[in-house]
Formats: structure tokens, C-alpha cells, sequence
């Protein structure tokens, strides 16, 4: 009698554990099994989140049909109590326990954030607040308390934060990206100073960042960046004044709308350096390295005159007889395609006869 009892004991456990094998072994099928969905998915795990939490929210977004398998799964494997905070994706082909796997490792969303090369503090700003996943703090302060939160009230904003592509995570705000743009232009001027040319005719390394703004105002082409360097540290060298319109136009503000007239070139204002000796106060625009290796190391030559030829490159000329020349042949009769710079964003050149 205890024996059949003993064994009817026995085969019922087999029969518990057969079933429970099975049972698991079904769990696990369907957590490695592929998401239903046919493009990529984004979803947060908010700080202190339970995991029953979490796989309610992907049931929500139909991610997963059963969050109780996914939740005895993360349990069996200890899993449950690892998952890490922030903002994660989910591509087609991947399984439950693929993106239980980037939870655990924190493998969170990055984005991408580019100030572009040429653009003033204004469009950056703009571009800023139209980002949807950054944090939006700044958009009630001027230009002077946006300085003042990343600690330099005293600072002109323009042309202080490096022209790159930034990685940041949702969760960073608007002044978060700044700080790391505003530190990542210092440690690049500074390596780019210390590395420089022998007498350059600059100060300091903020009289250089003008020079970079300036470079990269007048040409997108990376070949010219040295060349036109050059020419302004030979003119800044005999005395001459730069004469180079994105100065003139940065002075006018709001009020330059797409042409240059004789006037405008002109007018005394502290960044027409058609009118002023040396170079402007501050910087014009943002710039990215390699602007700044230009200002630093500019080309040498005997070219002290240059003019956009409409097709995004520049003549060079040594002589002023050979710039007028020039300035007739690609300003005074322009192309119907003309454009002085490639991009959409730089200024379009009305260079002066002298």
C-alpha cells in the first residue's frame, strides 16, 4: 500500500514537473520570439518603475500579449530588479528578451543634435527649441541669461559654442547641450592655439575664434578655409582693413535682407570691417574645427583679394588690378546659378570694386 502510494506520489510530481518544463519551455518560446510590430518602437522606463509596471506599459503599446510571461521570465532569470531608467528602441526582429537585455545593460536611445557650421547663436537657438526631446529651459531668457546659466554673464554668446554633432539622451535639457557645446569649443581652441602658427597676428585665442567665424562665413569649401585665412592674416599684417561682407551684413542684424548695397559697406557700425581697422569685436557665427585650424594655421601666398566665382569656390588674386578684374568677370556679370557660397545659410557676396 505505501508502495502504490509512494509511487502515485512520485508520478504525480513527474507528471507537475513535465508540465512545468513545458510550461517554461513555452515561456521562453515566446519571450525570444519576434515583436509584432513592422518599424521601429520607443518607449521611457521611468525612474522607479516596478518591473510589473514596465510590462504593463509594453503591453499598453502592444508590444508584448503577455506580460505575465515576460515578468516570469525576468524573474527566473533575476532580471527583474536590473532593469536601468531612460529611453530605449525596439526594431523589427527583435524579441522580448532582446529588449529585456537593453534594459538590463541600459543600451538607452541616443539622439543627435548638430550645430551646423556658419549658423548664428539666433538660429541655434531656434533650432534648440524645436528639438522634441530635449528639455526646454531657456526659451523665456535673452541671450545674456542663457550666458549667465552656464556661468559667464559677462560673455557674448556668438560663436562660443562648437559647430558638431552632439549624442544626448531624452532627459537633457537645452542648457545641458549648450554646456557641453560651449566646452567642447574651448578645449578645441585651445588645443588649436596651442598648436599654432608662429607670429600670427592675434592677441589672444578669442581674436582667433573671430578670425574662425569669419573663415567660416566666407566658404564652405574645406580646401579654402587656409587660403582665405591667408589672405586676412596678410592684410591684418600690412594694415589693411579685411573688407569682407558676412561682417558687414552680421552689423546690420535683422535688417539685412539678402543684398548688400555700396551704403551698406558704408555705414560705421562696431562689425563693418569695411569701415573698421582690425577685426570685429566678437565672432560672427559658430564654427567647427576646422575653421579654427584655418585661423591658426593659415596658408601662405601672395593673395590679398578674393571673390566668389558662383559655383561655392573663389578667385584669388595678389594684385588689385588682377581682383577688380576678377570682380568683374564673376560679380558684375553673374550666372543665373550664382551662388556665392555652398549652403543655403551663408551670405550671398556683393564684393566692392576698390
Amino acid at each position: 500500500m505505501l508502495k502504490k502510494t509512494l509511487a502515485a506520489i512520485g508520478g504525480s510530481a513527474l507528471v507537475a514537473g513535465v508540465i512545468a518544463l513545458a510550461g517554461w519551455r513555452h515561456i521562453d518560446s515566446y519571450v525570444e520570439s519576434p515583436l509584432p510590430i513592422a518599424g521601429p518602437v520607443t518607449f521611457v522606463v521611468e525612474k522607479g518603475r516596478g518591473f510589473t509596471h514596465i510590462a504593463g506599459e509594453l503591453e499598453n503599446l502592444e508590444l508584448i500579449e503577455h506580460p505575465l510571461y515576460l515578468r516570469l521570465y525576468a524573474r527566473l532569470h533575476g532580471l527583474a530588479h536590473q532593469v536601468k531608467a531612460g529611453e530605449y528602441q525596439v526594431e523589427p526582429g527583435q524579441s522580448a528578451a532582446d529588449l529585456l537585455d537593453k534594459m538590463v545593460r541600459g543600451d538607452i536611445l541616443r539622439h543627435y543634435f548638430t550645430i551646423v557650421e556658419g549658423t548664428s547663436f539666433r538660429q541655434l537657438r531656434e533650432t534648440l527649441e524645436q528639438n522634441e526631446v530635449l528639455e526646454q529651459t531657456l526659451a523665456e531668457l535673452d541671450d545674456g541669461e542663457v550666458m549667465a546659466k552656464l556661468g559667464e554673464p559677462q560673455r557674448h554668446a556668438e560663436g562660443m559654442f562648437l559647430a558638431e554633432t552632439y549624442q544626448f539622451y531624452r532627459g537633457m535639457s537645452d542648457l545641458d547641450l549648450l554646456r557641453r557645446a560651449r566646452s567642447a569649443l574651448d578645449e578645441s581652441l585651445e588645443a588649436a592655439w596651442q598648436a599654432r602658427q608662429e607670429g600670427l597676428p592675434y592677441e589672444n585665442s578669442y581674436q582667433a575664434l573671430i578670425m574662425a567665424s569669419i573663415v567660416e562665413k566666407e566658404t564652405a569649401v574645406p580646401d579654402e578655409r587656409p587660403r582665405i585665412s591667408g589672405v586676412f592674416v596678410r592684410r591684418l599684417r600690412q594694415g589693411m582693413r579685411l573688407q569682407t561682407d558676412p561682417t558687414v551684413i552680421y552689423g546690420m542684424g535683422e535688417r539685412y535682407q539678402g543684398n548688400l548695397r555700396r551704403a551698406d559697406l558704408r555705414e560705421a557700425t562696431a562689425y563693418n570691417t569695411y569701415v573698421i581697422d582690425g577685426l570685429p569685436p566678437t565672432p560672427i557665427a559658430m564654427v567647427g574645427t576646422a575653421a579654427i585650424d584655418a585661423a591658426l594655421n593659415p596658408e601662405p601666398g601672395p593673395w590679398l583679394y578674393f571673390v566668389a566665382k558662383g559655383d561655392g569656390s573663389h578667385h584669388f588674386s595678389s594684385r588689385l588690378s588682377e581682383h577688380n578684374s576678377a570682380v568683374r568677370r564673376y560679380q558684375l556679370k553673374r550666372r543665373e546659378n550664382y551662388r556665392s557660397t555652398p549652403g543655403t545659410d551663408r551670405c550671398h557676396q556683393i564684393e566692392a570694386v576698390f
